[in-house]
């Protein structure tokens, strides 16, 4: 079974609207609640590609019991951590005329020092019973920015495979306890680490950088550009499938419920990296975040590319002779 942990979920208002007129009173003509959140996101895509999964979170407030309702209603499975601040929120317009998306964002909720205790218990309790444990999202405060790291170390001693896909100081204090898989955007990453990554020369030294600090396979995307990957010290240019971009939030949440599906049905690195690529891009073609269909992913993934660059791989002829 694949846990997901989120630190920083939310309860989105979405407000859909036939066309928008700015600074004029707008009716909308439907609204649906959502559950966000990046590890929240990799669950509901996970849903979809029949993965076992279970999600852990914080809740608070009453958008707290929205977002439960959400949650059961769409039938991800979630472990919460309580808190006593009001988990945060987002109002987000559609205007599907134009297939513009706005969205606006609430301040980040507080967790105090006893809330992140308990959720670091609930790690150690959780993550031995999984295969696969994704720490997706930022940080919403200081007292949590340790606890993916954390996390990881759990993983680590217990022989489980970890996923990090944060940035910030969180981000910083996780790659010093060496997660096995790594996934950034590579604007998060520039602006964590203060990298240039402005090449293939550059991107392929960080590649290299993070096999030999122990993570052993790491993605940086780019939205529909060219993204690179590694795979213990072997690295890979991923080519993603071109489409009509509507709203490209999630979609690294849906590549990197393309990767953890992967690793838990035992597939192959280049297969399992082409579902994820065909999933980020089915993802950024909808106003839906982390709902693609079977049918959307199999539809892109023959326009999806892996090409090995620098040191190639051997393949060892190990069929039947006789």
């Amino acid at each position: 079974m694949i846990l997901t942990v989120t630190l920083n979920p939310l309860l989105e208002r979405r407000l859909f609207f036939p066309a928008f007129e700015r600074g004029k009173v707008n009716r909308s003509s439907r609204e649906i609640f959502y559950a966000g959140g990046k590890g929240i996101n990799v669950s509901r895509q996970l849903n979809l590609l029949g993965v076992k999964n279970s999600a852990l979170t914080f809740i608070g407030g009453n958008n707290g019991k929205a977002f439960r309702k959400v949650l059961d209603a769409e039938g991800t499975q979630a472990v919460f951590v309580n808190m006593k601040s009001e988990m945060r929120w987002a109002a987000l317009t559609i205007e599907e005329e134009e297939q513009k998306v706005t969205s606006f964002f609430s301040p980040n909720h507080e967790i105090s020092e006893r809330e992140a205790s308990e959720f670091a218990a609930r790690l150690e309790r959780m993550i031995p019973n999984c295969s696969i444990v994704v720490f997706a999202g930022s940080s919403p405060h200081p007292n949590a920015d340790d606890l993916i790291a954390y996390g990881v170390k759990i993983a680590n001693d217990n022989d489980k495979i970890s996923l990090v896909d944060t940035y910030g100081e969180a981000l910083k204090l996780a790659l010093k306890n060496s997660p096995t898989v790594l996934h950034n955007n590579l604007t998060e990453l520039k602006n964590t680490l203060g990298l240039s990554l402005a090449n293939e020369k550059e991107k392929r030294e960080f590649l290299s950088q993070l096999y030999s600090n122990g993570v052993k396979m790491a993605y940086l995307t780019d939205g529909s550009k060219t993204a690179y990957a590694s795979k213990f010290d072997f690295h890979y240019k991923l080519k993603p499938p071109k489409i009509k971009e509507i709203d490209a939030t999630g979609s690294g949440d849906a590549f990197i419920a393309g990767v953890s599906a992967g690793l838990e049905n035992g597939i192959t690195f280049n297969e399992f990296s082409r579902k994820a690529l065909a999933l980020g891009a089915a993802n950024a073609a909808s106003f839906e975040t982390c709902k693609v269909t079977n049918d959307e992913l199999s539809a892109l993934l023959e326009q999806t590319e892996i090409v090995e660059v620098g040191k190639k791989m051997k393949l060892i002829d190990d069929s039947p002779t006789c």
